[in-house]
This record gives structure tokens, C-alpha cells and sequence, in this order.
């Protein structure tokens, strides 16, 4: 597996996101909202949760867990993506922002 460019990721997960309004659209006649985006996020931020106490054997899931789990992870990092652009925020200039921050906060 090769690894990804945060570039690359950004600019694939606004494709992805457009192909899924385009479904949403004819299905539904309308494209999900930036709220609707937000609990779709939640709800796979939720199965993330859920998903690691089976993983850490704390809760009855299946034979592998991990490999659901190992898409949920992604899919959630795809959602921060796309709630950012669709809310105007650079999401690149938010991580650094946060990381730099608490860089600054644990170091003494």
C-alpha cells in the first residue's frame, strides 16, 4: 500500500462526496445537507466506539471486528474532509493549527 499525500486525500474524498450527492440527488430528489453530513459523521464516529470495545473483546461483534473497524476509521477521517470543505474551513490549516497548539501545551 503507497502512501497517501494529504493533497491526494483531500482532492479524492471531494470526488467521492460529489459521486454520493449524485446518488443522493436520485434517490431523494435533493442532496444531504451540511447537517445531515454532520450525523452521518456522528453515527460512524459512534460504530467507531463501538467497534473498538469488540476489538478489545469488551463487547460481542462477530469473528474480526478489525477489519470493519479498519473502514469505519477511514471513513471517519473522509467525513472530518468533507464537513470542513462544506463548511468552508481548511481542514489542513485546522490540523496544523491543533497540532502546533497542543505541541506548544504539552511541552514544558
Amino acid at each position: 500500500m503507497k502512501d497517501l499525500n494529504l493533497d491526494e486525500v483531500l482532492t479524492r474524498s471531494l470526488i467521492i462526496r460529489k459521486l454520493y450527492h449524485e446518488l443522493e440527488l436520485e434517490h431523494h430528489s435533493s442532496e444531504w445537507s451540511v447537517e445531515e453530513d454532520a450525523l452521518a459523521f456522528m453515527t460512524d464516529a459512534a460504530l467507531v466506539g463501538r467497534l473498538t470495545m469488540a476489538q478489545q473483546g469488551r463487547w460481542p461483534k462477530g469473528d474480526k471486528p478489525e477489519n470493519e473497524l479498519s473502514h469505519k476509521l477511514g471513513e471517519s477521517i473522509w467525513w472530518l474532509i468533507i464537513l470542513a470543505d462544506r463548511m468552508n474551513i481548511d481542514i489542513k490549516t485546522s490540523l496544523e493549527g491543533f497540532l502546533s497548539r497542543t505541541e506548544k501545551l504539552l511541552k514544558k
